[in-house]
This record gives structure tokens, C-alpha cells and sequence, in this order.
């Protein structure tokens, strides 16, 4: 009697069990049916939600009114326009891109989003649509020349941004690193003293001088030149498919270019240019 009654436990333990699996195969299943078809279900909704940082000028900020700006927001608008719904703008951090793609808070991250190879092994890219630069930035005056002569001294980084994995791996030992959630963060650091040495990209060195002229940023040390895509879940497959058509068509056509160069002051560089060819 014991050994039958061990018997049927264990079997209804294992169906139990088996039936799990199953749902759990079903609801997986389910949500890659779902994720397979993301475009016609955005088409479906009638809108497009996307990640853009609004705390990094000129690719994202907001203006007197708070109304989103900047070269990401006027490049989330086309592409929604294009797509024929509505744009929901979703503010992220540089933090935060891969994870709201992981955790579907974003059909796509427009960020400033630099294409990298430990980024492309849990989220995908669409052909490169912009182009970014990660500096060392100072004072004009300041005799900073290379990486040399940050030791001993504090640079301020944004976490998880391109510039922070940049000046972390170049950095030689005894510089110290002081690191914020997001570049408004960083900004302000660097303007009320904190800090007068920012890794970061140039056009936010400009965003601090027109805050602040007396501090005079410039670019002192070259760290590296990104190519910028736009993140996807690597589920996304359809959407991948219509928004590499999508970049490739506007940087043709000049679109893209027309809205790099109106908010950055100078042209997307020739090798994001070569895509729409």
C-alpha cells in the first residue's frame, strides 16, 4: 500500500509537473508569436513606443515648454510618420536602453545608442543611422592632453553609456572615475564644480558651455568613434527587417542627414552616409 501510494504521488508529481512545462512552453511560444509579428501588431495599435534619452543634448532634450527635441526625437518622429502611426515617447537613461527592450517598455530605443559588440549579443541594431564620438572634455585652458594626465584626477562619466565603457577600458590606473545615472546628472555636476572633466560626447561639452560659457569645454582626448543604430529586441525580426529599410531610405534620400546636421552643425560622417548606398 505504501509503495502505491509513493507510486501515484510521484506520477501525479510528474504530470503536475509535465503540465507546467507544457504551459510554460505555450505562454513562450505565445510570446514569440506575439514578438514575430511586432510590426503588424504596432500597426495594429497605431503606435510606436520609443526609448529616447531626453538628458542628452542635442539628441535629446526638452525645450520650454517640455516638449521632447533633439536629433533622436526629430528622427522617432519620421519614423513613426513613415509608418503611418503615432509616436509615444518613452524616456530612458543610458542605463536603461537594453533593459526596456528586454523587459518590451519599448518597441525601439532611438538614444544615442551606440552599436557595440557586448550590446549585440542581447539586443539587436539597425544599420547605423548616426555617428558618435566619445572625448575627453576640459576647460579650454586646461593642459590636458592625454590620458597620461588624468592620473590623479577625477573625470566624470554617465553609467552604461558608451563614453563611461570608453574612459573605464583606456583609463590608467589612479584616475578616478565619478559616475552618474544619466548626462543631465553628469551636466550638472560638471557645472556646479564637481568635476571640470567630463567623458562624454562633444555635443554635450557645447549643451554645458551654453549653460555655463566660463566653463569653456572642449575635447581634449580622442577615445573612440561609434556608429549609432536603433535597438530592437532580437525577437523583432519583422520590425528589424522595415526599419533597416527604413534607414537606409532617409539616409538615401538625405532626411536623416537633414536632421543630423541641423541640430549637431556638421554632416553624418561619410561611412554612415555609405549604408544608403
Amino acid at each position: 500500500m505504501t509503495t502505491n501510494i509513493k507510486e501515484i504521488r510521484t506520477n501525479k508529481a510528474v504530470s503536475r509537473f509535465l503540465g507546467l512545462g507544457v504551459l510554460a512552453g505555450a505562454l513562450g511560444f505565445a510570446c514569440l508569436s506575439a514578438q514575430a509579428d511586432d510590426l503588424s501588431t504596432i500597426k495594429s495599435n497605431k503606435v510606436i513606443r520609443v526609448a529616447i534619452d531626453l538628458g542628452a543634448p542635442p539628441f535629446g532634450t526638452k525645450d520650454a515648454t517640455l516638449k521632447p527635441i533633439g536629433s533622436d526625437v526629430e528622427t522617432a518622429e519620421l519614423l513613426a510618420k513613415d509608418l503611418g502611426v503615432a509616436l509615444e515617447v518613452v524616456p530612458t537613461t543610458g542605463a536603461n536602453r537594453v533593459p526596456f527592450l528586454l523587459t518590451n517598455k519599448a518597441d525601439l530605443v532611438v538614444a544615442s545608442f551606440s552599436i557595440t559588440p557586448e550590446r549585440e549579443k542581447v539586443v539587436a541594431f539597425s544599420v547605423p543611422y548616426a555617428a558618435i564620438q566619445a572625448v575627453v572634455g576640459a576647460p579650454k585652458n586646461s593642459s590636458i592632453k592625454t590620458l597620461q594626465d588624468l592620473v590623479g584626477k577625477t573625470v566624470i562619466s554617465t553609467r552604461g553609456t558608451t563614453n563611461d565603457i570608453a574612459i573605464t577600458k583606456q583609463a590608467l590606473p589612479g584616475t578616478n572615475i565619478l559616475r552618474f545615472d544619466d548626462d543631465a546628472t553628469s551636466i550638472t555636476a560638471v557645472i556646479s564644480g564637481q568635476g571640470d572633466i567630463f567623458a562624454t560626447a562633444p555635443p554635450l561639452l557645447k549643451a554645458i558651455n551654453a549653460k555655463s560659457p566660463e566653463k569653456s569645454m572642449e575635447p581634449k582626448v580622442l577615445l573612440s568613434t561609434a556608429m549609432l543604430g536603433i535597438g530592437l529586441d532580437k525577437k523583432s525580426t519583422e520590425l528589424k527587417t522595415w526599419v533597416d529599410s527604413w534607414v537606409r531610405t532617409n539616409l538615401k534620400n538625405g532626411k536623416l542627414n537633414d536632421i543630423y546636421e541641423k541640430h549637431h552643425g556638421s554632416p553624418l560622417p561619410e561611412n554612415v552616409l555609405s549604408a544608403g548606398k
